[in-house]
């Protein structure tokens, strides 16, 4: 693991000397270019060096991973229209890790002697859509990336090297303090790749829909998200789910900022999915935020049914960011999950070497919600910065198994750099 990390700590000090100069003047790398007629044409590049090592009992992993997009987006101001184009590729450096935490014969990327690491070699279609936009709407066709909120529901998985995207009509409007949100989508574009087999997409009807009105310092919502899956592995994921989220944030005094954040929402069975269930989600969270301090405590519940044994499922959101960043709840155990959890974050604005520097520490205690089973405990920790256009991280997550999986330590060095 030592020489694999040394290894990808120089790779990735090779991209800070990658950035061309340009001349005073002059529009800098990756800045939109006028083309004539109100065309401009935008170039796309984001490079990512990255690597990822797994420390358990079972299985280890050591994955040294590069991704590149690259993509171009025309736009024609007199009419509101952009066309966007993005290719992705993902390239294995070594193959001591598992890409696929699923069967797949045949596959050589498919490696169960090491722990998953679901970074696959990929050459995919990332994103290809046209947009129509003016100040108070905007209408997307085609394959797109999607963000909603905090990415609880759904999200673009950016974390991992192939991106989650969908193919998709999403259509959103602001009417003086309401905005309206809807999207329906007929593919889901997942991280696994190209080289995935039948989990590379997954058709079906997916409905996003979002109401939200700001009543002073807070923002209401309600939300229904529909997954109605054509395929039969993933039927279990099928399910429709309405709630609501308020979130605002109020200053105390001239320094001391109160943040809140609350959500709840019911979950039920879908389309083909095998089981009849009715779980709660419900999250409550509290922060205050002092000279670049931040703490933040909060707890959040996927709830089960336990009648039916089968808890409420995020299969679109950006799992990685939620239960801890060793994942081992990407999936909702049966007797559902409860998340005890406390953040102390620092931003440096002042620190004038570095651009953005910033560490965060987490922990995180989790139980079921039904039989109160304490599951185990973990700490994360981070620190990112930034040198002219390079971005730099380095996060750690270790999980103390109690009732639920094993111990994992996890490893990350990365190196980012996007115009």
């Amino acid at each position: 693991m030592e020489k694999t990390a040394i290894t990808a700590a120089l790779l990735a000090s090779s991209i800070a000397f990658a950035q061309p100069a340009f001349a005073a003047g002059k529009p800098a790398f990756g800045d939109p270019v006028p083309v004539g007629d109100g065309l401009t044409l935008d170039p796309i590049i984001d490079a990512r060096i990255r690597y990822e090592g797994v420390d358990q009992p079972t299985v280890d992993a050591d994955a040294l991973t590069v991704r590149l997009r690259t993509g171009v987006e025309l736009k024609h101001a007199p009419s509101h229209l952009s066309v966007l184009v993005e290719a992705e590729g993902t390239l294995g450096l070594n193959n001591e890790y598992n890409a696929f935490p699923f069967a797949l014969p045949g596959s050589a990327q498919r490696r169960p002697q090491y722990a998953v690491v679901a970074d696959g070699e990929s050459i995919d279609l990332n994103r290809a859509q046209i947009m129509y936009k003016v100040k108070n709407f905007a209408l997307t066709v085609g394959r797109q990336r999607i963000n909603l909120d905090d990415q609880r529901f759904v999200g673009s998985v950016g974390w991992r090297q192939n991106e989650q995207t969908f193919d998709a009509v999403r259509a959103e409007a602001t009417l003086g303090p309401v905005s309206l949100d809807a999207t329906y989508a007929i593919q889901q574009d997942s991280i696994f790749g190209s080289e995935a087999g039948p989990r590379r997409s997954m058709d079906g009807d997916f409905a996003f829909l979002q109401a939200a009105i700001k009543a002073g310092p807070l923002a209401v919502k309600g939300f229904s998200y529909i997954i109605d899956y054509d395929e039969a592995f993933a039927f279990a994921n099928s399910s429709q789910t309405y709630g609501g989220r308020i979130s605002g944030s109020f200053p105390l005094s001239k320094a001391v900022k109160l943040n809140v954040l609350a959500s709840y929402a019911r979950q039920m069975d879908m389309g083909r999915n095998p089981v009849n269930y009715e779980a709660d989600y419900v999250l409550g969270e509290v922060g205050l935020g002092y000279q670049g301090f931040t703490l933040t405590g909060g707890y959040e519940k996927l709830g089960a049914d336990k009648s039916a044994g089968k808890a409420f499922q995020t299969p679109l959101a950006t799992l990685h960011k939620f239960n801890g960043w060793a994942d081992l709840f990407l999936t909702t155990p049966g007797n559902g999950l409860e998340d005890y959890y406390v953040t102390l974050a620092k931003v440096f604005p002042k620190v004038k070497v570095v651009q953005g520097l910033n560490a965060n520490v987490t922990y995180h205690e989790f139980r079921s919600d039904v039989g109160n089973v304490k599951f185990g405990t973990e700490w994360d920790a981070s620190l990112g910065l930034k040198t002219k256009k390079v971005g730099w991280l380095v996060k750690y997550a270790n999980y103390n198994a109690d009732k639920f999986g094993v111990n994992r330590q996890i490893l990350w060095l990365q190196a980012e750099v996007a115009f």
